[in-house]
């Protein structure tokens, strides 16, 4: 997936989970529980095909409301990495339903935004607990796509901490 938009925006994003690095990494790697986390508050994700080899294809559907009704944002990637329980690396990319790549300027984004981005997933076993480090590449700090990480991963927390009680 070519990218003629080279960005300088990285995202670093570091958190800790009260469960095992295996169980962490299901929740990266198995397309229900990824659903059952992934993106901001409010948003739903209907579809996530996560052909987990190096080479595999990921689409993501996520649905989020609007004042005119749900609308559907549609990403595409390739996986890059994949070493179980240790670091996932994957391509994203704002695509249409059909998987064609979509560039930043015909989904508003602000010039600049790239059309294809990275994100690495770094795992650390601490035992029960797991470091997580998220680095996505083309996506600044301050953006909407930081504040969905954000919230993302506030979700995967709770879903962790959840199972741990059950």
């Amino acid at each position: 997936m070519p990218d003629h938009t080279e960005s300088q925006d990285v995202l670093v994003i570091e958190r800790s989970f009260d469960a095992p690095v295996d169980v962490v990494w299901l929740m990266w790697t198995d397309p229900d529980h990824f659903k059952q986390w992934y993106g901001p508050n409010g948003a739903a994700i209907p579809s996530a095909q996560l052909d987990l080899q190096v080479g595999g294809t990921r689409r993501v559907c996520m649905e989020v409301a609007t004042p005119n009704g749900p609308m559907r944002m549609w990403f595409i990637g390739e996986h890059r990495e994949v070493v179980e329980h240790k670091r996932l690396v994957y391509t994203e990319s704002m695509s249409d339903e059909h998987g064609n790549v979509l560039s930043a300027a015909d989904m508003g984004m602000p010039a600049g935004h790239p059309t294809t981005t990275e994100v690495r997933v770094e795992l650390e076993d601490l035992g029960a607990r797991t470091k997580m480090v998220m680095t996505h590449v083309g996506i600044a700090g301050d953006s909407p796509g930081a504040a969905g990480w954000t919230m993302a991963f506030d979700k995967l927390g709770a879903r962790l901490a959840a199972r741990a009680v059950q």
